[in-house]
């Protein structure tokens, strides 16, 4: 570790309870987030987080602190806790403190930086709202992504939030040679393992850095995570002046790291027991978060929202920094809708005729009427069938249903699970099949062609194929019977 450890101011543990460490210096107090180290092989880190009075500090462990004891030695390393930055980095996982956690060589020729730093000023950030294109249809249409902004991801498990990010971070490092960034705030080891190995196995690995804090490390650690990980994202934002696909999983993880962290503080708490401080620590953190003059940090941030309850106040600060809400549903991932975004839920401030456009803002409201119609319809026609609907409203259920189906796609990191090669749709084509739809040049297409397709016109190939195929399986059906 590489933290510059300064052996000249020393000082020794004054109590110890659980994570809470109190240390007495006789010459020179630390100030405030100065990273301290003690115990055997100085292995337990210390950071410092209140000065209680002329000679004693009071700080937060990072690691556990089993075999520490009153009057044990305490090193002050004269700086805050430190990440490597740099081009040897990339590919490589690690930890709060910034050791390679991959079982690879050391890392060598690398920078070490503090992980708190201020967000760029007013002044550096870009005024220009640019769209971030995902490659998939039904978000870059109806849930536009803003470049520099910060978009949440809310679903349960099993809906396919993973598969989503994995995918995002698979067209961002294939087409628009940008670098992603993975944090894991509170994950299980399982997560972590596994993602590394899909992104091994997708081939994207060399683009991108991760950074795990598991849900077992001391709250002190998991709190630090995500600015450990933004340090690294704002080294290629400023210095190399790339764009970076910054993903975390989970920022209510960060909430409730720093509401145990104020709790072994001592600090009072406030509404439901979240920590006083919640709204400035998660501004600390969203606000470096920004679109600049040399590059942009675009922010994908998946958000566990406590027994469904929108109003929870970790929901609520969550929000209020959001630029688009994608909302993944599971009644879709049951009927195969895959992505399960729900487009009637999700919604995106850049969703407005002055930044999208005219004709894809007109279209994008299309698409929602439609849907939330088919929506108003599903109740009748399940009572009494689609005949007994009129045929104005017959054909909103056909167009409805042809543009689910559109909207869904074949991704490349579920290639070996679906045996469908994975499609990168632009906007421009995305915008067209909708239009088509909506015009009802597909009235007659089978729904099935619209299905797991990339652009419209692989349609009007798959309904031609499978008209080819049909004579010869009705030659085929009377021997079989």
């Amino acid at each position: 570790m590489d933290n510059n450890i300064a052996g000249s101011n020393r000082g020794r543990i004054a109590a110890v309870r659980g994570s809470v460490v109190d240390i007495r210096f006789e010459t020179h107090l630390p100030p405030i987030h100065t990273v301290l180290r003690a115990g055997k092989d100085q292995q337990i880190t210390i950071e410092v987080l209140a000065q209680m009075d002329a000679h004693l500090v009071r700080g937060i462990a990072m690691t556990p602190t089993q075999g520490l004891a009153r009057g044990d030695p305490v090193e002050d390393t004269g700086g805050p806790l430190k990440v490597p930055v740099g081009k040897q980095i990339l590919s490589r996982m690690f930890d709060v403190f910034g050791n390679v956690i991959d079982r690879e060589a050391p890392l060598t020729d690398v920078e070490w930086r503090s992980v708190h730093r201020e967000p760029p000023p007013l002044a550096r950030r870009s005024t220009q709202s640019a769209i971030f294109e995902t490659g998939i249809k039904v978000i870059d249409v109806l849930v536009p992504l803003e470049r520099g902004g910060k978009a949440g991801l809310f679903g349960g498990a099993g809906v396919g939030k993973t598969v989503l990010l994995t995918e995002m971070i698979h067209n961002m490092v294939g087409n628009q040679q940008g670098v992603s960034i993975f944090c894991g705030i509170g994950e299980r080891c399982r997560e972590g393992q596994e993602l590394h190995h899909d992104m091994k196995e997708a081939g994207v690995l060399p683009n991108m850095v991760m950074v795990f804090g598991q849900m077992n490390e001391p709250p002190g650690a998991r709190f630090r995570v995500g600015h450990a990980a933004l340090t690294m994202a704002e080294y290629f934002r400023d210095d190399e002046h790339r764009d970076v696909l910054l993903l975390i999983d989970n920022i209510f993880r960060f909430i409730q790291a720093g509401m145990e962290v104020s709790g072994l503080m001592g600090q009072m708490p406030s509404r439901l027991g979240y920590q006083p401080t919640m709204g400035t620590e998660l501004s600390g953190l969203e606000e470096r978060i920004a679109n600049t003059d040399s590059g942009a940090i675009t922010s994908i941030q998946a958000v566990y929202v406590p027994a469904d309850d929108f109003t929870d106040p970790a929901a609520v600060h969550t929000f209020s920094h959001l630029s688009a809400s994608i909302v993944l549903s599971r009644k879709r991932a049951s009927e195969g809708l895959f992505p399960a975004i729900d487009p009637l839920q999700s919604s995106s401030k850049m969703a407005t005729p002055g930044i999208v456009g005219e004709r894809h803002y007109a279209l994008a409201q299309r698409i929602r009427r439609t849907l939330a119609q088919y929506a108003e319809l599903k109740d009748i026609i399940a009572m009494l069938g689609l005949e007994q609907l009129s045929p104005e409203d017959r054909n909103v259920v056909g167009r409805a249903r042809r543009l689910e189906r559109f909207l869904t796609q074949p991704f490349f990191t579920t290639e070996q699970f679906t045996g469908l090669t994975g499609k990168l749709v632009s906007l421009k084509d995305a915008l067209d099949g909708c239009e088509r739809i909506l015009n009802d040049e597909f009235r007659d297409t089978p729904e099935s062609a619209l299905y797991m397709i990339g652009s419209i016109d692989e349609a009007t190939m798959k309904a031609k194929a499978d008209r080819a195929a049909a004579p010869v399986e009705a030659e085929a059906t009377p021997h079989a019977s």
